[in-house]
C-alpha cells in the first residue's frame, strides 16, 4: 500500500477540505483521466483497490499514473480507552482531495476501454468522479 517512507512530522492535525483544486486539475500526463467533484479523504487501501481495477482493465496494454498520493496520517485511540491520554496512534494515512483533483490519467487505450476502467474505479472511490480527456479540459 502507499504510504511515506518518511514524514516531518508524526501525527497531524485533522483540517478541512475547502476550495476547489488549483493544482493537479488537468490531464497532464496521458489522454484520459478522472476528476473528483467533490472534496473527501482518499484512503491508500481505496486508492491500491481503484488502482488494481484499472490494471486488470489494462491488460499490459497502455499506461496509468496515479496522480496522488497519502501523506495525510490519521490517528485512531484504542477501543476502552478512557477520555484525554493523549492522541491515539498513527492507523492509516490519506490524500486530501478537493473537488476538480484528477486522480488517475491512462493513455495507450482507446476511449471507451478508459471510460469503463474509470467507471469500474469509481465504485472503489468515495468521491463523485467524471472522466475528462485532454481535449475537452
Amino acid at each position: 500500500m502507499l504510504m511515506p517512507s518518511k514524514v516531518k512530522h508524526r501525527k497531524w492535525q485533522k483540517g478541512a477540505v475547502r476550495g476547489i483544486a488549483t493544482s493537479c486539475n488537468r490531464v497532464s500526463f496521458g489522454l484520459f483521466g478522472i476528476q473528483s467533484m467533490e472534496g473527501k479523504w482518499v484512503s491508500a487501501r481505496q486508492i491500491e483497490s481503484a488502482r488494481k481495477v484499472i490494471a486488470r482493465s489494462l491488460q499490459k496494454g497502455g499506461k496509468m499514473w496515479i496522480r496522488v498520493f497519502p501523506d495525510k496520517p490519521v490517528t485512531v485511540k484504542g477501543s476502552e480507552v478512557p477520555m484525554g491520554k493523549g492522541k491515539g496512534t498513527v492507523d492509516h494515512y490519506v490524500t486530501v482531495v478537493k473537488p476538480g483533483t484528477v486522480l488517475f490519467e491512462l493513455s495507450g487505450i482507446s476511449e471507451l476501454d478508459a471510460k469503463a476502467a474509470f467507471h469500474m474505479a469509481s465504485y472503489k472511490l468515495p468521491v463523485k468522479t467524471k472522466f475528462v480527456s485532454r481535449h475537452n479540459i
